[in-house]
């Protein structure tokens, strides 16, 4: 059966929905039927009536992130073939591998997500809930992470107290299912020290990987300024790669020490 709190647009604002863009703003809204509170599922309905997707509502200028187009319930096996499907196309793309055990598996609309990341850490998922109806979903999606075949999972971090903003209420950053896992944790075969619980975003910008490789082409032989450096990641990649010498330069002294730490590491490895 629909869903019985629907969404309807304004004549002419389904045209971005049906190419499939996953975002209704609050302008492009006629009007709400059933009362949706934020975090609700809701089916989206051109002004002709035509079903048009379902996804989670939200008081803001986004008012609606859609999961499935052209439909007005999610299937019953949704989270499992949404993750199933970000896992085989990392795997495609060879991640994870020898040379890599921390990767990005959810990249938020880019796998059909919204409001979701998912970081890989060794056998550590980080989790950013950037909506709550994702939040309100966190056991299914946990269920179908730990059921991926082929990637082991021991331990799940919940990430989201900044992202949420107090939109669920008081949501703590704390592990979700087992604990901390030890480091370090590689990247193009370069060793890094992880600390997902103190540190910005999930602990490690992962989706600035090929960026790092490529600054690390040109290093050979080169002084580096590594400026707004964080933990170093960029620095390391320089230092591998035959810079003569590399300085790291951030507001952050936990994050400067945190990056003196992949220095060393780097040096013993």
């Amino acid at each position: 059966m629909p869903m019985t709190k629907k969404v309807i647009l304004k004549k002419g604002r389904e045209t971005s929905v049906l190419r499939r863009h996953p975002w209704i703003f609050s302008g492009g809204i006629y009007k709400t039927e059933g009362t949706p509170v934020p975090g609700d599922l809701v089916s989206v309905y051109s002004a002709q009536g035509d079903p048009l997707g379902i996804g989670h509502y939200q008081d803001s200028s986004i008012s609606v992130r859609l999961l499935e187009f052209q439909t007005e319930n999610l299937p019953e096996n949704f989270w499992q073939t949404r993750l199933a499907d970000a896992w085989r196309f990392r795997q495609s793309i060879r991640l994870p591998d020898g040379q890599t055990n921390m990767f990005r598996l959810v990249h938020g609309e880019g796998d059909g997500l919204p409001g979701l990341i998912i970081d890989i850490y060794g056998e550590t998922a980080v989790i950013q809930f950037h909506d709550i109806g994702m939040f309100r979903a966190k056991n299914k999606i946990m269920d179908a992470l730990q059921s991926l075949e082929g990637l082991r999972i021991e331990a799940i971090y919940n990430k989201s107290s900044d992202t949420l903003h107090g939109q669920a209420g008081q949501v703590k950053d704390e592990y979700l299912f087992g604990d901390r896992m030890p480091g370090p944790f590689l990247e193009n075969g370069i060793p890094f020290e992880v600390n997902w619980e103190t540190g910005q975003k999930t602990g490690f910008f992962l989706d600035q990987r090929d960026n790092r490789a490529l600054v690390a082409r040109y290093s050979q032989g080169r002084k580096v300024l590594n400026a707004f450096s964080y933990t170093g990641g960029f620095s390391m990649y320089a230092l591998s790669n035959g810079a003569s010498s590399v300085v790291s330069m951030d507001i952050s002294q936990p994050a400067l020490d945190q990056a003196r730490i992949n220095s060393d590491l780097l040096k013993g490895f």
